[in-house]
């Protein structure tokens, strides 16, 4: 017998309007919400335990300590990747700079907090890359300017 994951648990000081953000990104709708705060969102008509893992957004006072040591990457499913971005931008994602060269065949983004993800071609993975200090000033060197 195997686990598979059923939910992504991201912490969030404004768990509404990264839910917001990731539903409009990735096609969900809001399955759910806690006495705590947290809201589930998830493919349309599933929900916990379906095929696709859900997405948690929790809310913390916490100040981030450091980076994650997870993020997502997206690929467009109804787009190409070279017109995806500019959604992306326009919904509250920013430029992120992680050390990438600016050759790569994906690019590096963050949500309203920060939280850094990539979005890559349908069906190609990007290589494994030791991340940098994480987002800079909200642009990626080569890509929509210079930071």
């Amino acid at each position: 017998m195997a686990c598979r994951i059923s939910e992504l648990v991201v912490d969030a000081a404004d768990a509404e309007r990264l839910a917001v953000f990731w539903s409009e990104v990735l096609g969900h709708v809001e399955v759910g919400r806690e006495d705590d705060g947290s809201i589930e969102t998830g493919p349309p008509g599933t929900g916990f335990g379906g095929p696709r893992p859900t997405l948690v957004l929790s809310p913390t006072e916490d100040p981030r300590p450091r980076r994650l040591r997870l993020h997502l990457d997206v690929s467009p499913t109804d787009r190409d990747q070279d017109a995806e971005p500019a959604r992306l931008l326009a919904l509250g994602a920013s430029h992120a700079d992680v050390g990438q060269t600016g050759e790569e065949s994906w690019h590096v983004l963050a949500d309203p907090e920060g939280n850094e993800f990539c979005l890559v071609r349908a069906g190609r993975r990007p290589p494994r890359l030791r991340h940098g200090p994480g987002v800079r000033d909200g642009r990626r060197a080569g890509w929509g300017g210079t930071p």
